[in-house]
């Protein structure tokens, strides 16, 4: 399902996207990780265990799909150079989505150790107003939560994919391949 596309719950979403920020292995989500009673004593605690991972897809279609969700450059001509779904000290890969009649605005992203989701919206389903999109209604929070939260931690890279290479100058981003056709002067059309 497309972010934004259909009834998931967050944390699902979510999950998904550790796939991307793990080469391929989804990390299973915690959503309680430590219980402490009014004394302070531990009645629970899973934060210091390695969260369970499962492989669901081949790590080079993570990198591929991270190389395209991180490049600004791409994007600039929706959402401009500067946007929410960026932050200024390292790298990030971000995806924002929106439902139908902006009833509910999506922003995950992620770094290679943490993935964040923000959903804005009405609980009773009720549309937001015309444009709120995921963009700029949860692009914010999610930007204001990471920069809060990467703060004074070490800036990670994403692996780079394995260039794919089809033969085909098109598909490569090649302009080799280029040849000269000759136009008829009288009809404009290919010469025969």
């Amino acid at each position: 399902v497309v972010l934004g596309g259909g009834d998931v719950r967050p944390i699902e979403h979510i999950a998904a996207f550790t796939a991307f920020a793990q080469n391929g292995a989804e990390v299973t989500p915690r959503a309680i990780l430590q219980v402490l009673d009014k004394d302070g004593k531990t009645l629970f605690d899973t934060s210091t265990s390695q969260p369970q991972t499962t492989q669901v897809f081949d790590q080079e279609i993570a990198r591929q799909i991270t190389s395209i969700m991180s490049d600004n450059t791409a994007r600039a001509f929706i959402f401009g150079t500067q946007n929410f779904l960026t932050l200024p000290d390292r790298p990030v890969a971000a995806k924002s989505g929106t439902t139908n009649e902006y009833r509910d605005a999506w922003t995950i992203g992620f770094t290679p150790s943490l993935v964040t989701g923000v959903w804005t919206g009405n609980a009773t389903g009720k549309k937001m107003k015309a444009g709120a999109d995921g963009s700029k209604e949860a692009a914010p929070i999610w930007n204001a939560f990471m920069k809060s939260a990467l703060a004074e931690t070490p800036v990670e890279t994403f692996i780079e994919p394995t260039p794919v290479v089809t033969g085909k100058p098109v598909l490569d981003g090649s302009k080799t391949g280029q040849f000269v056709l000759k136009i008829d002067k009288f009809s404009g059309k290919l010469a025969t």
